[in-house]
């Protein structure tokens, strides 16, 4: 039984949490640039599977070594306001400011296929709540550039481990860039269709 995937994502994020559920994983980075897409409001569901689905068309066709590629994409939604990646510390400030005391949603929108053609779109949300913190914890953290291509300027894991108050209702893989709870039964069950004869 092949387990390996082409993930069209250069996050070690995404990565370790396919490693992590027993997959081989080979990385290559679409050429799109996704920080600088104007991202729309109005469905946030449909605009990261569109994203994911961007993506996927720009990886390298899946070849027999591996049973599908995987392109994602992540955005938070804060109030009305879709958040994508910061892109300077000013930005992440503003992202993470607006998230603190409150509950956001983090949508993850997913594109694999394979190389019969067959592809699928889906997209996870969890809702994660964000307690306050204080003014200089916010400076040492910006100071630090973890935010960097992050979506929504924190990566949940990271948090967590710095003791920010923090909490996720859902997949919190989700909120790490890639819905491992959904993914993983769809790739095994593509899996058992290449094996049967």
């Amino acid at each position: 039984m092949k387990r390996s995937v082409l993930l069209g994502s250069a996050s070690p994020r995404r990565r370790r949490l396919l490693e992590s559920a027993g997959w081989r994983v080979e990385q290559v980075a679409p050429a799109i640039d996704d920080g600088v897409i104007r991202l729309s409001s109005v469905s946030p569901a449909s605009t990261v599977e569109a994203l994911a689905w961007f993506k996927s068309a720009q990886i390298v066709d899946v070849d027999a070594a591996h049973v599908a590629s995987i392109a994602a994409d992540t955005v938070c939604v804060v109030g009305d306001a879709i958040v994508g990646k910061p892109g300077d510390r000013t930005e992440a400030e503003g992202m993470i400011t607006r998230m603190l005391g409150r509950r956001h949603r983090t949508i993850t929108g997913v594109c694999i296929r394979n190389r019969a053609g067959r592809r699928l779109l889906f997209s996870d949300a969890a809702e994660v709540s964000m307690g306050d913190l204080a003014p200089e914890r916010i400076e040492a953290y910006l100071d630090s550039g973890e935010w960097v291509g992050k979506a929504g300027g924190y990566n949940l894991e990271d948090r967590i481990a710095d003791g920010w108050p923090i909490e996720c209702e859902g997949d919190p893989s989700t909120v790490m860039g890639l819905p491992i709870r959904r993914l993983i039964p769809l790739l095994d069950e593509w899996t058992r269709s290449e094996d049967r004869p």
